[in-house]
């Protein structure tokens, strides 16, 4: 995977000073060397079509570094891309930037949100950001619990992947102080911090427990072991006691990337999950159910893919 920051921006005067004309500028758009990311800023085609939305939010970034009269301060889900953090479902060309008193007028492609530009930040490759607790209270109170939950899980996990370990509370607290201080949506973003669980090891992970909790299961037990033959452990990625189910939300990538494969083939791979669910449900008699990332449009559709397992919420019996 390329690193966005590696991605490199050319300036139209650069072009220009080059020889380049207008035309031969709109050429090189047209056919996909370079793709306009900011006015007057533009980035390897190449690169660029190698990135997520994520990498894509930190090349617009920086580009609006670039051009931007003063540094800016980068805030909410772009702070969230700059630290490294997964987002979902967001297109990455409208930055994110917190300003100390409101401004006059508006520029394209950016959003600026009013608060404090002496505390709560952070630099990272050069860019100066909102500090990671700031950034999953700032993000949770302004944007959907989908994206807030992502960030905040990830932003966890990253500390580590123990949910007792006492650096994982340290930010979570760090994050409540931030959230407490908020004039609008405290309450909305204290809600996400005390949901955020690092446990989750997908995006897809993080919105199928939110979506589980609005059908209305009980907060589901995150990577519960499963002993298997010869002490073997499995984990299972959701455990739904109250109506003795288990849940798995299976990313492409656990059959497609060689990470994740070790050596097998995807047909192989397919063959080791299926007999490992076998033996779980074999020894638990626990319900297993299956969803992806096209069961995740919403908690209605993730809903109508549990009930083909027969695995539905107590008070929808």
């Amino acid at each position: 995977m390329i690193d966005p920051y590696d991605v490199e921006l050319t300036r139209t005067s650069d072009l220009t000073r080059a020889g380049l004309t207008s035309r031969q500028v709109q050429k090189l758009i047209d056919d996909g060397t370079f793709v306009r990311v900011r006015r007057g800023i533009f980035a390897q085609g190449k690169g660029w079509s190698e990135l997520r939305a994520e990498g894509r939010m930190v090349v617009v970034a920086r580009a609006w570094q670039m051009s931007a009269g003063i540094e800016p301060v980068f805030s909410h889900i772009t702070a969230a891309a700059l630290h490294g953090l997964p987002l979902f479902r967001t297109g990455p060309h409208r930055v994110h930037t917190v300003i100390p008193e409101p401004r006059k007028g508006s520029a394209p492609g950016v959003i600026r949100h009013r608060g404090a530009t002496d505390v709560g930040l952070t630099t990272v490759r050069g860019l100066v950001v909102t500090d990671v607790a700031r950034t999953i209270a700032d993000t949770a109170r302004a944007f959907s619990a989908e994206t807030s939950v992502i960030v905040a899980d990830a932003a966890l996990r990253a500390v580590s992947t123990d949910h007792e370990y006492p650096g994982v509370e340290l930010l979570r607290a760090r994050a409540r102080e931030v959230a407490a201080s908020l004039p609008r949506g405290s309450a909305r973003s204290q809600r996400v911090i005390e949901f955020a669980d690092p446990r989750a090891q997908l995006p897809g992970e993080s919105v199928s427990r939110l979506y589980l909790v609005r059908l209305g299961f009980a907060v589901p037990r995150l990577q519960v072991m499963v002993v298997g033959p010869n002490g073997r452990r499995f984990f299972v990625d959701f455990g739904l006691a109250d109506v003795n189910a288990f849940g798995e939300f299976d990313g492409d990538a656990k059959y497609t990337d060689a990470a994740y494969l070790g050596g097998r083939t995807t047909q192989q791979a397919l063959l080791d999950e299926k007999w490992r669910e076998d033996w779980i449900r074999g020894t638990t008699q626990w319900r297993f159910g299956r969803w992806g990332s096209a069961h995740l449009g919403s908690h209605l559709v993730l809903g109508t893919r549990l009930a083909q397992f027969g695995i539905v919420p107590r008070s929808h019996r």
